[in-house]
């Protein structure tokens, strides 16, 4: 079974935060649609737990994670992915393409018969960059209010930025006193210098520096072809990658000094990575989630993938025919940033955005402590 397709089982330990700031202002956000709209909780002393949805619509992926509260963070109870690639051809044409919003439309009814099908009593709903930056963006929000039932909320990129590291931060090294956090999209790339755990509870208390690279696997891909990529190609797609990140390179660059540096990442690149580096017979998130790799590691696995041709890449299991004209591109964005703030640790996260968004919405319904 291929990353894309895996289903997420298991409880995620991430410890419930203490407090989280408000989410910055939402540019074009689109409130969430009844029936997953709010929920009101019920009197202390009887109320049941409540189900949580986190969906995120992305560039390629769309992804949805259903979970209940537990002791230590949450329990995930279903979860869903598919490649849609809605911003498919998006860089030429400036427009989401008809079939993109079909294969979106139908994986987004998926998620909506799950959601019913869990009881979930409170979602929120995302999409990114992709619609962001459509001049048709908000008609095909209409379509899936129209179609699939459901209300997506376009979120800014601060907004995406920080629900990313909120949701994986507890992966840092607590004796860290600077991590750079990237989560390499489909159609952008986020990129956070957060600040130690000393400094604040709230992950999102604790970034520094922040951007929204417009580079992501399949506007790089588009650029440069990704079926048949040799090392040169490769190294172009590292050069340009470099530009795109120079300016927040410059703004960070004293994160590389602190004790304890380290990079984590966040993406179906890094888990990718980490999944072949490991020679996993098919994709196992309890592998990845949380594994430390080393520059050696990280260089072998992309050397790896450069020898291989279209057909090999479309036959690891950690890779997929959906995504073997992808994996490269990503391969390119991670190197540029290993370049531009080099670590001989780079912690890999499979969680982020998602997870980012239940414990925000568990948070401010006191969830944890209402079980208490």
């Amino acid at each position: 079974m291929a990353v894309e397709d895996r289903q997420e089982r298991g409880a995620t330990p991430v410890a419930p935060p203490h407090r989280h700031s408000a989410d910055p202002p939402r540019n074009g956000g689109v409130p969430a649609a009844a029936p997953f709209k709010s929920y009101t909780p019920a009197p202390a002393s009887r109320q049941p737990i409540a189900t949580y949805a986190a969906l995120d619509l992305g560039t390629n992926n769309c992804r949805l994670l259903i979970a209940r509260p537990a002791q230590h963070g949450f329990r995930v109870v279903d979860a869903f992915s598919r490649i849609v690639r809605l911003g498919e051809g998006l860089a030429t044409s400036s427009r989401l393409g008809d079939a993109a919003m079909d294969r979106a439309v139908e994986a987004l009814k998926i998620c909506r018969g799950k959601m019913a099908s869990r009881g979930v009593t409170r979602a929120r709903l995302v999409t990114t960059e992709a619609c962001r930056a459509a001049t048709n963006g908000l008609e095909f929000i209409r379509r899936v209010s129209a179609e699939a039932e459901l209300s997506l909320e376009i979120i800014d990129q601060r907004t995406e930025a920080a629900l990313a590291v909120s949701g994986c931060a507890a992966l840092t090294d607590p004796a860290a006193e600077s991590v750079i956090v990237f989560d390499i999209g489909g159609g952008s790339t986020e990129i956070v210098w957060l600040g130690g755990r000393s400094e604040a509870r709230d992950p999102a208390a604790r970034i520094r520096e922040w951007a929204s690279l417009p580079i992501g696997v399949v506007t790089v891909a588009e650029r440069y072809g990704g079926v048949e990529v040799s090392r040169e190609l490769f190294e172009r797609m590292v050069e340009d990658c470099s530009q795109a990140l120079e300016s927040f390179a410059k703004k960070a660059s004293a994160a590389r000094g602190a004790k304890g540096f380290h990079l984590l990442g966040t993406s179906g690149t890094v888990t990718t990575v980490a999944g072949i580096h490991l020679d996993l017979p098919r994709y196992d998130r309890r592998e990845v989630d949380g594994l430390w790799m080393r520059q050696d590691d990280i260089l072998s696995v992309i050397d790896r993938l450069i020898a291989m041709d279209y057909a090999a890449r479309a036959a690891n299991a950690c890779i997929g025919r959906d995504r073997a004209d992808l994996v490269l591109a990503g391969c390119a964005i991670f190197e540029a940033i290993r370049r531009a703030f080099p670590s001989e640790r780079v912690r890999i996260a499979d969680r982020g955005l998602r997870e980012g968004i239940l414990l925000r919405m568990m948070h401010e319904d006191r969830a944890w402590w209402r079980r208490k």
